[in-house]
């Protein structure tokens, strides 16, 4: 059950004061870095106008052994192999290496695994690789984990040249050299690089001249560094604000194109805009068919190659779209089947022949609509392969990691990661991992939203737009700010975009404003025309026949007298109870008359499809806790009065025909509060 958690960032009015005055800043832009952390002019200076040395390409472990091995396979013509990952960070970086090699004269094959073989380096590759003559392999964006395959690629009188982003194990691959950030040895400091940024430092140090490197392909570092979302911080956010510039200027042949058949060749290219508007492209290929079309698409040099590569990549993204969305209905069909699975603390699910490519998409979609980590599996043959994508606060990558004994392979990061496991294993799978979250994270996070300064109607105008420029490029790490809009009256709803949408009029003060609310239609919509209300809300741009005005767009809504801590622990109460976890030291449930209440009003509805606060809105003052209603339905559904499914932010309830009465104490629910049953 997904409820997002509102953090009101507090405010330090007189430091931001000393902040604006120190720095010449307009005091609303000091009052927004403060409420990032930012105390000193020097932090304030370092983001607004960029770092001032250089990351030493050198600082980095193993980068000297890494150079000179290149070097010599260059100046002796060696065949040298550049191996990458199917992803845009792995793609981006291949087309990097590729390029700068190729220029400097050298022999060079490229390879990436399609999504069917699966991540990292594999023995077959290294084979071929034998077979075709080369003598250097060099890795970008994998490799650090790949202790057998170097081996192999030793036996068989292939040097190897490994660069990386991933954490690395214990044991490092017997490679002439292992360049990557993570390293406990790395004094470079860059431990928020894609693996594109690695394989940028490599060609930096390989040029011995890091302006000329970055001219040429900060696009592609750029592009590589905002798909694998990387903390837009530091050097990081140096380089993106000077790499969308690059981006914008349109000299590769293959992002022009792409741009083109994206609708952006008209468009300011932010890093939202790259983002969502080029990245998934680049993804789709490897999703639905070969990510070398992707890589082959940046390497082009001719404009009318690329704009037919650009059109195929196009197409595929289209069936991308069409693709996820029918797998998404499948997962969420499977999880009306197993509505236990909903208790879990990480969701695991799967079925047979899912398309590898669209696994990463579904897990994320699941996670954003039920508001916990996923895992979504592909089942094929013995085999099982799978993506997940987790919350800030818990670890995937970790959780993988204590789980390793039942598993084939996995890797990645805190918040996206990939495993194979035996398909008969997947059960065990899940209890072992659920077993790993309880114990070390018994109060899951929560997804949240952050608000950054609270603002009455009157102040919203043009000149903040203004100065929320100057926070880009947006990002992980630096994503644009959030305001809060509370007490504001609901006056009107308007359905937009053929119903799709909503436009609000809300206002306060005498002050008026209209908002708009995506992806929501008026029978979704929760909250009544009269209510006063809490809002989250960003301020955007919006510019029409010359004239600049303030989109304000609805992030969330609640009425104003809700309070959602006690909502948000009402419902980790629920979940810890139907876990078996957790039984409240009082009866959770209202007095006979709020029950009898409660069950009248949804008899009256037959059917309920809204959220736990507008439900508990409508019962109006003998309304039962959030704990009380959830406790109430889970029972009603037990003694088959009502079934009753939770789609995440909202919760649909259908009342039963029923002849007699019903016994809750004959229910496991009962049983179990009142210690009859360990389980539920």
């Amino acid at each position: 059950m997904l409820i997002k958690r509102w953090n009101v960032s507090p405010l330090d009015t007189d430091l931001a004061a000393e902040l604006a005055e120190a720095c010449e800043i307009h005091p609303f832009l000091s009052l927004l870095l403060t409420s990032r952390g930012m105390d000193t002019p020097e932090q304030v200076f370092s983001f607004l106008v960029g770092q001032e040395e250089e990351v030493d390409p050198f600082s980095f472990a193993d980068m000297e052994l890494a150079v000179d091995r290149i070097r010599q396979a260059l100046e002796q013509k060696e065949r040298i192999l550049v191996y990458g990952d199917y992803d845009v960070d792995g793609i981006t970086a291949t087309a990097l290496l590729v390029t700068y090699l190729r220029q400097q004269g050298g022999d060079v094959l490229y390879r990436i695994p399609t999504r069917e073989e699966g991540y990292g380096l594999h023995q077959e590759t290294i084979c071929w690789a034998a077979e075709q003559g080369v003598s250097l392999l060099v890795t970008v964006d994998t490799g650090v984990t790949a202790i057998e395959e170097v081996a192999l690629a030793n036996e068989l009188h292939i040097d190897v040249v490994v660069t990386d982003h991933h954490h690395p194990a214990a044991t490092l691959p017997s490679a002439v050299a292992v360049v990557d950030p993570h390293r406990s040895d790395c004094q470079s400091g860059c431990l928020d690089f894609a693996g594109v940024g690695v394989a940028f430092m490599l060609a930096c140090a390989l040029e011995g001249d890091g302006e000329r490197i970055f001219t040429q392909y900060g696009d592609l570092l750029t592009l590589g560094t905002l798909a694998d979302v990387m903390p837009l911080q530091g050097i990081n956010r140096d380089f993106m604000r000077r790499g969308l510039l690059l981006l914008e200027e349109g000299a590769r042949p293959g992002l022009v194109a792409l741009r083109e058949v994206a609708g952006l060749e008209e468009k300011t290219l932010t890093a939202s805009t790259v983002s969502f508007g080029l990245v998934p492209r680049l993804n789709a290929a490897g999703r639905m068919a070969d990510p070398a079309l992707a890589l082959e698409l940046l390497l082009s040099t001719e404009p009318e190659q690329a704009i037919q590569l650009a059109r195929e990549i196009q197409q595929l993204n289209a069936s991308r779209q069409t693709a996820g969305s029918e797998l998404t209905a499948l997962a969420e069909e499977l999880l009306a089947q197993h509505p236990e699975w909903l208790r879990d603390r990480v969701l695991v699910l799967g079925g047979e022949g899912w398309l590898g490519g669209l696994l990463g998409l579904v897990a994320a979609k699941l996670m954003e609509r039920y508001g916990k980590p996923a895992i979504v599996l592909s089942y094929s043959g013995k085999i099982a392969h799978g993506s997940g994508r987790s919350l800030p606060g818990f670890s995937l990558y970790d959780a993988l990691a204590a789980c390793a004994e039942g598993l084939t392979t996995f890797g990645g990061h805190e918040l996206a990661a990939g495993l194979t496991l035996p398909a008969a294993s997947v059960d065990a799978f899940r209890q072992t991992i659920n077993a790993y979250a309880a114990r070390v994270c018994p109060c899951m996070p929560v997804p949240s939203w952050d608000i950054a300064v609270r603002l009455r109607p009157d102040q919203i105008n043009v000149e903040k737009l203004d100065l929320l420029q100057v926070l880009e490029p947006y990002g992980a790490g630096n994503p644009a700010p959030l305001f809060g809009l509370f007490r504001m009256r609901l006056d009107n709803i308007t359905a937009i975009g053929n119903g799709k949408h909503l436009r609000l009029s809300l206002s306060r003060d005498g002050v008026r404003i209209s908002a708009v609310k995506f992806q929501t239609a008026p029978e979704g919509f929760p909250i009544p025309c009269g209510a006063v209300v809490n809002c989250v809300v960003s301020l955007e741009k919006n510019e029409y026949r010359g004239n600049t005005t303030v989109s304000v767009r609805v992030r969330d809504i609640s009425f104003a007298d809700t309070d959602r801590d006690a909502l948000l622990s009402d419902i980790q109460t629920f979940e810890n109870i139907l876990r078996g976890e957790y039984c409240p030291a009082e009866w959770p449930l209202p007095a006979r008359d709020r029950l009898g209440h409660f069950y009248n009003l949804l008899r009256a509805c037959r059917e309920w499809n809204g959220t736990p606060e507008q439900l508990q809105h409508a019962l109006g003052e003998q309304a039962p806790t959030v704990l009380q209603m959830l406790v109430a339905l889970e029972l009603w559904q037990q003694a088959g009065l009502i079934q009753w499914r939770d789609w995440g932010e909202r919760l649909q309830i259908k009342v039963l025909p029923v002849e007699g009465k019903a016994d809750l104490a004959a229910t496991p629910l009962w049983r179990y509060l009142k210690g009859d049953e360990e389980n539920v």
